[in-house]
């Protein structure tokens, strides 16, 4: 300290509210107050403790190393906060972001986000349904999915499981073109997939290399919109299985041949992740993905 001031535990419960969504607007959404008393809080912690807390970048407001150190006693405190509760165990209140890919977003993220609603109802969870790949800054997020093992800084990456892509094709398509016998006939077929140019994730990019080239059909950044293609007789698709093996008119076609398996990743800030609001959202993702774990391999 360079003026034998004491930090204020108001003005670490600010930065720790600052340091976890990385925004002044969302930390004075979250505690009530206004942009202008965020930053003069900040300044004012700074001051005592000599020396800057959180730095700027493209994506929001970053810890420092000094503002991680300080962000340790502003868990601190609110955990001394919290334990002075007399009315019963504590109601988890706050807002989740979580962005996913839209698959995962539909059948892991969004039931998990209603186990948490059960249990927790003044939560609420945000789903953003996007496929890319981990972004360096994620202050807007509390929590990425993202496919394949990300390269991330200042940033804990979980792996939370696989799951398969097979070759899909829809029974009347089928019955019209004939049955693919060997990865060799595929050559003879349309692909229905992603949009190669505006694919940024490198484990989905590589998945085409078990055939020989395929030409496009209906391509798009969007899953769902892979599934009703190919359900629609437009080629054959490479399709996640837990997606696909739900509809009784789509024929998984190949099935020894075309297995790829991928992996979800879980990418959070440490200090976001001790969130009580967001570890209970991770604990939720965690168990839909035990539960689902055969439908996500396609092995049902």
């Amino acid at each position: 300290m360079d003026d034998g001031r004491r930090p204020s535990a108001d003005d670490l419960l600010v930065l720790l509210a600052v340091g976890r969504s990385g925004r002044y607007t969302t930390a004075a959404d979250e505690l009530g107050i206004n942009h202008t008393t965020i930053s003069r809080r900040i300044a004012a912690l700074e001051q005592a403790i000599g020396g800057r807390v959180l730095t700027r970048t493209p994506g929001g407001w970053e810890l420092t190393d000094l503002g991680r150190d300080a962000l340790a006693a502003a868990e601190a405190v609110e955990s001394a906060v919290d334990s002075l509760s007399t009315t019963g165990p504590r109601q988890l209140e706050g807002v989740v972001r979580i962005s996913a890919t839209d698959g995962f977003s539909a059948y892991i993220a969004a039931p998990a986000a209603a186990q948490v609603q059960r249990s927790h109802p003044r939560i609420a969870v945000e789903i953003v349904a996007t496929t890319r790949r981990a972004s360096q800054q994620r202050s807007s997020l509390d929590i990425e999915i993202v496919v394949g093992a990300p390269q991330v800084r200042r940033a804990e990456a979980i792996p939370l499981g696989d799951y398969c892509l097979g070759l899909y094709g829809s029974r009347d398509y089928l019955t019209e073109h004939g049955t693919p016998e060997s990865v060799d006939d595929l050559v003879h077929y349309p692909l229905v997939y992603f949009i190669d140019s505006m694919l940024q994730v490198d484990d989905l990019d590589m998945t085409t290399g078990f055939a020989p080239a395929m030409r496009e059909s209906v391509t798009s950044t969007n899953v769902f919109v892979h599934v009703e293609a190919t359900r629609a007789a437009a080629g054959l698709g490479l399709l996640p299985c837990f997606m696909s093996d739900r509809h009784d008119d789509l024929i998984r076609v190949l099935r020894d041949s075309v297995s790829i398996q991928l992996s979800y990743w879980l990418v959070a800030r440490p200090e976001t992740l001790r969130r009580p609001v967001v570890a209970a959202v991770v604990d939720a993702i965690h168990d839909r993905m035990a539960e689902q774990r055969e439908v996500l391999l396609g092995t049902v």
